[in-house]
């Protein structure tokens, strides 16, 4: 998904404040979920909710104002779990952040073994 910085996510170093990325890697999991059909308000009224579990991030580089750049998704199943392999790149390819963002289901509240969205995702899992 190609995203682009705006200003008022800089910080005073004019740099992207650290928090920033873990709102592109958000977005880019949400619209995900909408491209293959399944949105979050659509998962949520059907009592079905994905929350994050865990996040493991590593910052390479930063980004700068104006920077265009390229938010990338790789999806595993381990057991109930979903993990998220997210990875930021700057146009000429240069890591910016990697992350492995893991993912639980709730049905109704209870934890799930997810396999509703197994299903769904079946197409895109490694």
């Amino acid at each position: 998904m190609e995203m682009e910085v705006r200003d008022y996510e800089l910080d005073c170093e004019q740099i992207v404040n650290n928090a920033n990325y873990l709102h592109y890697m958000e977005h880019t999991r949400h619209k995900f979920c909408q491209d293959v059909g399944v949105p979050f308000i659509k998962m949520h009224n059907e009592g079905i909710d994905a929350v994050v579990r865990k996040i493991e991030i590593e910052y390479h580089t930063s980004l700068r104002g104006g920077d265009t750049f390229l938010s990338c998704i790789r999806l595993e199943r381990n057991g109930p779990k979903f993990i998220f392999y997210q990875d930021i790149l700057k146009h000429n390819g240069k890591l910016v952040t990697s992350a492995v963002v893991t993912i639980v289901v709730l049905k109704d509240g209870k934890l799930s073994r997810g396999d509703f969205l197994a299903q769904i995702f079946s197409d895109y899992l490694t």
